[in-house]
């Protein structure tokens, strides 16, 4: 039923005054639609004598409920809505009626003031509240219910939202949405005007979620120079950071200046002087002919070095007799190790630095066992280690002894913006052990080794043939390539649960061959299911997460059912298939609109950026615990762990029952189900899909077209990442070929879309 500021009203003019432009004022008595990223409202308004509200449209930088509108325009008819006002100005101002000001207070712009609190403030100061706020909001103790916290949030939540307003408003032509303007407040404070003015490329450098293309617009609306030095030097860090999102470390500088050319139109003889600039100052480094945003190569050129003193310090323990510990552990276990299994495990005991690889079911797990149980048996400290807070979890399960992700274990400080164990101050420990290590970007594992102490024994795990990680570097092949540390690669497949079939494809795809299916009425855990089209393929994956796989196997859609997709956009990106599954899984309950999507109580949802203030990482995946619209926050469960998120920062929260293949890597799920459709096309790689197979524990369902599958399989190309850790490391950096044309390096890496 359409609601009643949405039914078809007669306008306050005659019919054939529809076109006359005319000025409109009134109350916002409700939010309609409204689009943080261009500005495009439509609201009901309340005109005095007027019963009903009235329809408005068009473009706001920053509007809310209670406020008093002034609008310039005409009335329309709308095919769908009828009569409604279209605005070419929209101005708000703070309301004077009290009515209005109890509106403004209730509608979820303070924290700590809801319906109850705004109508007791407002009982008490009448028309003279939001004076009291501004200038004396001690005053407000004097309401039953608020004490001094409530009158400090309040009067903190009242600071910040005019000062995002003046934000908003100064950038409103801009794209720069609540949750930009909020984090540029809290980042420059009330200077934030100003230091903008002076320098708006600081913005895609120091605020997320602010963009180069913001930015730039930004400067241009302010009058820098299209070729200016300022714009140049910007431009040339954008382009090199677009290039470390997709994996690379450096870039040849005759590369990096004609596509900063391209993107920019400046002439490169005004780039060439811009990009020495920006060496001079630090924020680059010229390698050679390689130009690096200069914390890369500090990484790259600090693993380097740290692993070389790794490898010549003694140990801090007395050998270990490899010969009594290989069947000591197999005793312990009660297992006989395979071959390859005793050669890695002998390789890791007596190695100072080692690596063990493999795919799902070789027995990589079993050996982290054992090295647990042998180094323990010599009463050494052995910690554990892996990039994500699930992947840490698994380790734990596995060996019945305490793992952590690798920022609890060097503990993380948000306050001061660093990890308290460094060089200065290493981890206590004798041995390491680091799983997951083909998602382990450059920069992280560079702060693990500064962290660790020189006499370390290092294990590092990991499976070559999943996709990279997701920041920049390629370490775990990096390392390989080298040569320079000792390596095993497991291969022979023990795991065989019901069926073993994910284990058995997973290995089949990783060869380059197709699906090996089980035949009619055999048990089995892996399942494909043939659709072509994309509405059908959404069809069977609802079907299989709410009925089907819960009803033959017993697993709770909402904890147990992970979907994957190689995108984020598009029919069969993660994007729609969220909603669609928030609609099947959780459809009501206390929820809060935010960006285009409802967050509510129960859903599963997924940190999307490093926030190492709330200690989360991109990645993490939690359930959503409480909606508090009084308080204006939401609380994420994170495996135990409640996390607060101000309404603004929920940009940094995307619903999870459906996530990217990418975006899953460290991650594994009891049940599993993965489309692959030519709508895929362009991400349809070998290592994709296997990555999606293993990452199912007990159960794997592939819905999608053969062709897809077989174009998946067949595309094996390796997309090589622009980095010289392997050179470094093997004693010959100056052997790094860096002509593009020389094909060193191959096509963009793919990334989600």
């Amino acid at each position: 039923m359409r609601p009643a500021y949405l039914k078809k009203n007669k306008p306050p003019a005659p019919a054939k005054d529809f076109a006359l432009e005319t000025d409109l004022e009134g109350a916002v008595d409700n939010i309609v639609y409204r689009s943080d990223d261009t500005g495009y409202t439509v609201c009901a308004v309340r005109i005095d004598k007027r019963p009903d509200p009235v329809t408005v449209v068009g473009k706001c930088p920053v509007i809310w409920v209670g406020e008093t509108l002034k609008a310039h325009g005409k009335w329309v008819r709308h095919k769908q809505h009828g009569h409604q006002f279209q605005a070419d100005t929209l101005i708000c101002i703070a309301p004077t009626s009290i009515d209005g000001i109890r509106r403004f207070l209730a509608g979820g712009l303070i924290k700590g003031v809801g319906d109850v609190t705004a109508k007791r403030i407002v009982e008490k100061f009448g028309a003279d509240t939001l004076n009291i706020i501004e200038h004396e909001s001690s005053r407000l103790e004097e309401v039953d219910g608020i004490g001094r916290v409530r009158r400090q949030m309040i009067k903190e939540s009242w600071n910040e939202q005019r000062g995002v307003r003046d934000i908003m408003i100064f950038l409103q032509s801009h794209g720069v949405g609540p949750a930009q303007a909020t984090r540029i407040f809290k980042q420059y404070g009330s200077k934030a005007i100003s230091m903008i003015s002076e320098n708006p490329y600081r913005l895609c450098r120091e605020i997320w979620g602010v963009g180069f293309k913001t930015a730039d617009s930004v400067a241009q609306s302010i009058g820098i120079p299209a070729n200016s030095g300022i714009r140049a030097r910007a431009g040339l860090i954008y382009t090199l950071q677009t290039m470390t999102d997709e994996g690379h470390c450096f870039c040849n500088s005759t590369e990096l200046l004609l596509m900063a050319q391209q993107l920019l139109e400046i002439p490169v003889e005004i780039l060439a002087p811009a990009l020495e600039e920006e060496v001079k100052t630090g924020a680059l480094t010229r390698d050679n002919n390689r130009i690096y945003i200069t914390d890369l190569y500090v990484a790259e050129t600090g693993v380097a070095k740290r692993l070389g003193i790794l490898l010549r310090t003694p140990p801090g323990f007395q050998p270990i007799v490899v010969e009594k510990a290989v069947p000591w552990a197999e005793q312990r276990m009660k297992i006989a190790f395979a071959p390859r299994q005793s050669e890695a495990l002998r390789l890791s005991i007596s190695s100072k630095v080692s690596m063990i690889t493999g795919g799902p079911g070789v027995g990589k797990t079993t050996i982290i066992r054992a090295l647990v149980d042998v180094f323990m048996a010599r009463n050494l400290i052995v910690c554990l280690a892996a990039p994500t807070g699930r992947a840490a979890k698994r380790m734990e399960e596995a060996t019945g002894h305490p793992a952590s992700t690798i920022h609890r274990l060097l503990k993380y400080q948000p306050r001061e913006g660093h990890f308290e164990h460094t060089r200065s101050n290493p981890v206590d420990g004798h041995v390491f052990i680091v799983d997951e290590m083909s998602m382990i970007d450059l920069p992280l594992f560079n702060s693990l080794l500064q962290a660790l102490p020189d006499s370390a024994h290092v294990v590092l795990v990991g499976d070559p043939d999943q996709l990279p990680s997701v920041g920049p570097g390629n370490v775990l092949k990096d390392m390989l390539a080298a040569g320079t540390i000792g390596s095993s690669r497991l291969e022979t497949i023990f795991r065989q649960q019901t069926g073993g079939w994910i284990v058995q494809n997973a290995h089949a795809v990783n060869e380059g061959k197709n699906f090996t299916l089980p035949a009619e009425g055999e048990e089995s855990d892996f399942f494909f299911v043939e659709s072509s089209e994309p509405d059908q393929v959404i069809d069977h994956m609802r079907n299989l997460v709410t009925t089907r796989i819960p009803k033959k196997f017993g697993f709770n859609p909402l904890n147990d059912i992970q979907v994957l997709t190689p995108m984020r956009k598009n029919q069969l990106g993660a994007d729609n298939l969220n909603m669609v599954l928030q609609e099947a899984l959780n459809p009501a309950g206390r929820s809060v609109e935010r960006f285009g999507r409802a967050y509510r109580e129960g859903d599963r949802v997924m940190q999307i950026r490093n926030n190492y203030d709330k200690v989360v990482f991109n990645g993490d995946i939690g359930r959503i615990a409480r909606v508090d619209t009084e308080e204006q926050k939401l609380v994420v469960d994170f495996d135990g762990t409640q996390v607060g998120y101000d309404f603004p920062e929920l940009d940094e929260l995307v619903l999870a029952y459906a996530c990217s293949i990418h975006k899953s890597q460290g991650s594994e799920y009891p049940a599993v189900v993965v489309l692959i459709s030519t709508q895929h096309y362009k991400l349809l790689q070998r290592n994709l899909l296997y990555t999606a197979i293993t990452r199912g524990r007990k159960l794997v369902c592939v819905v999608g077209s053969s062709k897809a599958i077989g174009m998946a399989i067949r595309n094996n190309k390796i997309y090589m990442r622009r980095t010289a850790l392997a050179q470094r490391l093997s004693g010959r950096p100056d052997t790094i070929n860096d002509d593009p044309a020389s094909g060193y390096y191959s096509d963009p890496i793919p990334v989600e879309e």
